[in-house]
């Protein structure tokens, strides 16, 4: 007995050896599988954080090295995405077909006609063009005297001539003139008058109307700094620091900024569609005796449908700032859906409580930016294939450029809609696909799935552009211009150049020449009454110039007639 039990005190010793092993062994197993999962973890993080950086240095490279246009190879995406290709045409053509059969309003069915590239037609004819002409006659030292001339063979090549510097003598007329007395012991007095001088903008100014505009045009449109402009000068003999022109486009900005409020005021009250974008601009520090950086301020642009273009400064990029520039609008606004602009489409920015608040409209250009980037970088089928369906509504818009826009609406309600209701569908679909992982197929489709609303209002209406690239093309003067000027002086000269910008870009969209614009608007300012600026706006300039004397606009210093404001009826027709 004794050794039995012996036996099994040893026995149940080593069972518990192995128990306590055993569970030894589970906890370092428990330690290690946590300590696998937490490496598991950090390495997927760190691929993660990988492919990230991946996609960024090839976005950056891309935007870098090769060229910067949206293009992709739309073929091959129809290639790739058969199905969905024969699944999207099918739809149009059968929805265009009933556009086509139903028009509305008794509009004319008939597509408008497709663009063809014109015929090239050889040299260009430069005999047909009027300008000057000078005429270089050759002949042949052997021949001539000799033998009979009967003509000759004329060909025309294109020669520049530099313009010249004018100097314009003011003479005013001096005259002399006897006064009597009533005393008959008082002899006669002589006086000697001056005529008067002409109302100025600039009294005593050593530049005439049209230099003014030569420089600021020079400026503001081509993008030329003033001491470049003072080199220029210089070499046709015009000696003009680049001080004198900055203090003139200073105070010229500053003077003309009636008109351009006058014409804001106007688009705030009737506008339909307001466009708008920004871009940064440095501003020179106020000296303190330190070297200190550049302040960044902005520039926004505002289109106003087809009748104005503004240019506004603004110190900071916030809500506040842009809630002062549509304070009172209530029409739609177009803008790249920056967070500034949430407090517009809130209501911040009415003038009333019961004033309604602007809606928003989309930019498509800006969501197929997003899906672009995504797809030519990461090759993923989902951004490819957004690409295609975007396609396809952007050649339905190019298709319809030339309908009036009631045609344009009745086509995006049968055509676009459905198409935009699928894509909207698919995409966010596709986001949750990818919603759980950072990168830029995530960033594409997340943009289109917030945006969403914005992005089908065009769908409201004909007049309603789909894209924002309108902006954004107006604010190419100055992303250009700031590679040469680099800088404005001060909060207050960014200010005068806002003016100066929306003036000359006013004068663009109406066809006229900024040039020309401005040193008759500089001749005519001074005698024009205050509560008639919005006449002189560039959109309304061609009706009013046409009811000033020609002889009077014709001399660059003299008085003004201004006529008398036109009644009410004729303003309206004319607006």
């Amino acid at each position: 007995m004794t050794g039995e039990r012996a036996e099994r005190e040893a026995l149940v010793g080593r069972v518990a050896q192995l128990e306590a092993a055993l569970s030894s062994t589970q906890t370092a197993l428990t330690s290690t599988q946590t300590t696998l999962a937490q490496v598991t973890a950090e390495r997927d993080k760190l691929r993660r954080a990988y492919e990230q950086l991946k996609e960024q240095l090839e976005l950056l490279r891309r935007r870098i090295f090769q060229a910067k246009a949206e293009r992709v190879d739309v073929t091959q995406l129809e290639i790739e995405f058969a199905q969905v290709k024969k699944e999207v045409d099918s739809l149009a053509i059968r929805l265009g077909d009933a556009a086509v059969q139903q028009p509305e309003d008794g509009d004319p069915p008939d597509p408008p006609p497709t663009r063809t590239r014109p015929k090239p037609t050889g040299r260009r004819n430069l005999a047909a063009e009027e300008m000057p002409e000078e005429r270089v006659e050759i002949f042949d030292p052997a021949l001539e005297g000799v033998a009979e001339r009967i003509g000759f063979e004329e060909s025309c090549k294109l020669s520049y001539r530099r313009g010249s510097r004018i100097r314009i003598v003011v003479a005013r007329a001096r005259y002399r003139s006897t006064s009597t007395s009533d005393r008959p012991d008082e002899e006669p007095m002589i006086k000697i008058v001056t005529a008067p001088m002409p109302k100025e903008l600039f009294p005593r100014g050593l530049l005439a109307p049209s230099m003014i505009a030569h420089i600021i045009v020079r400026k503001y449109r081509w993008g030329i700094p003033f001491h470049r402009l003072a080199l220029m000068l210089a070499t046709d003999g015009v000696k003009l620091d680049d001080s004198t022109m900055c203090r003139y486009a200073e105070d010229l900005g500053a003077t003309l900024g009636c008109i351009v409020d006058a014409a804001a005021k106007e688009a705030r009250e009737t506008a339909f569609c307001l466009s708008t974008d920004a871009t940064g601009v440095c501003i020179q520090p106020v000296p303190t005796g330190r070297r200190q950086p550049c302040r960044k301020g902005h520039f926004f642009v505002v289109l106003a449908d087809k009748d104005h273009v503004f240019f506004e400064y603004q110190p900071k990029h916030t809500s506040a700032a842009v809630c002062e520039m549509f304070r009172g609008f209530s029409g739609y606004i177009q803008a790249d859906a920056h967070a500034v602009y949430d407090a517009v489409f809130r209501g911040e920015a009415r003038s009333g409580p019961e004033d309604p608040a602007p809606q928003e409209v989309g930019c498509w250009a800006h969501a197929r930016r997003k899906v672009w980037e995504a797809a030519v970088v990461t090759k993923d089928a989902g951004a490819r294939e957004a690409l295609l369906r975007m396609h396809k509504l952007f050649e339905l818009e190019e298709s319809w450029a030339q309908l009036p826009p009631s045609q344009r609406h009745a086509r995006r309600q049968l055509v676009s809609r459905p198409l935009v209701d699928a894509f909207f569908a698919w995409a966010t679909e596709q986001y949750a696909r990818v919603k759980d992982t950072r990168g830029l197929v995530a960033t594409a489709f997340g943009y289109a799935v917030r945006q969403e609303s914005g992005l089908r209002r065009f769908l409201d209406d004909g007049r309603l552009p789909m894209t924002n690239n309108h902006s954004e093309r107006a604010l190419r003067g100055i992303a250009v211009g700031r590679r040469s000027w680099m800088f404005f002086g001060s909060d207050d000269h960014a200010s005068a150049a806002a003016n100066l910008f929306s003036l000359i870009a006013s004068c663009e969209l109406h066809g006229l020449d900024p040039e020309n614009y401005l040193a008759e608007i500089i001749h005519v300012l001074p005698y024009w009454p205050r509560g008639r600026y919005l006449e002189l706006a560039p959109k309304y300039w061609a009706a009013t110039r046409a009811r000033i004397p020609e002889r009077q606009l014709a001399v660059e210093i003299g008085d003004i007639t201004v006529p008398p404001p036109l009644p009410p009826q004729e303003q309206a027709a004319s607006r």
